[in-house]
């Protein structure tokens, strides 16, 4: 998360050895139990996944996608919230998309998520039109040309757009989604503006917005936000997100999303 130097501590586990590779660690989420498997170095997720998945909302027998899953956290996260009935994530990179399996074998959730190694584009293919009820979306946040390219290539994938990024994803999602179906995302709040009207071309209404702030002296430097299929414009805003008091001690709030006093 841009602007505020949050490190959330994850216990790695190394007992389970065979479930992960030398290059890899197993760590708890402090969540039911709940493990995942990622890179010691390159992609890790961050505050942004934790925070979506607090703000995104499905029902216990809804049908969810999660675009560029990634190392499947965000059906993590979700499922440890009990939101959710069924998970399909995406994931173009084969090594990330087999990581992520191995992650929902074991904590036995393979018949509750499963996991594809494809380009979101590719996914009224598989999925019937109209057949999904919520979509969850973490997408990169580079723009072309904006940014310096990372040093490897599994890096530059996760973190950067390519030219036509957010069309093709929210293309996609009107295809898949039923009617008033819901995509929630996550993306920098000074991009808010731009993510709106690429959602409004797609015929995917921004109904709901949160800006995180960092603490009250700073900017806002995420959105998350909610947009419904064929729905009416009208825009709820939502009260603000704080991450730390004055003082620097994470606000009740943040604490209560990461469940850090259970």
């Amino acid at each position: 998360m841009q602007g505020a130097a949050l490190h959330i501590h994850f216990t790695a586990m190394k007992e389970e050895v065979g479930w992960f590779e030398e290059e890899e660690t197993l760590e708890e989420l402090h969540l039911g139990g709940l493990r995942l498997i990622q890179k010691k170095e390159g992609f890790r997720f961050g505050m942004d996944s934790v925070l979506l998945a607090d703000f995104a909302q499905a029902r216990t027998d809804d049908l969810v996608v999660d675009f560029g899953s990634g190392t499947g956290i965000l059906p993590l996260l979700m499922i440890g919230r009990g939101k959710g009935g069924h998970y399909i994530g995406l994931e173009i990179q084969k090594e990330m998309a087999e990581m992520s399996c191995r992650t929902m074998k074991l904590n036995h959730l393979d018949h509750m998520v499963e996991i594809r190694c494809m380009d979101i584009s590719e996914a009224p293919g598989f999925l019937p039109p109209c057949s999904v009820d919520v979509i969850v979306c973490n997408p990169p946040y580079g723009m072309p040309g904006r940014v310096m390219t990372n040093r490897t290539e599994a890096l530059s994938t996760a973190r950067h757009q390519k030219e036509n990024t957010l069309s093709q994803f929210f293309s996609t999602a009107f295809q898949i989604l039923k009617g008033k179906g819901k995509i929630f995302l996550v993306y920098p709040a000074a991009q808010m503006f731009s993510l709106m009207m690429e959602l409004k071309k797609q015929h995917l209404e921004p109904k709901k917005f949160r800006l995180v702030y960092p603490d009250t002296n700073h900017p806002a430097n995420l959105v998350l936000l909610e947009a419904v299929k064929d729905a009416r414009p009208r825009l709820h805003p939502m009260p603000p997100l704080l991450i730390y008091e004055n003082e620097g001690i994470l606000t009740k709030e943040l604490k209560s999303i990461y469940h850090m006093e259970e």
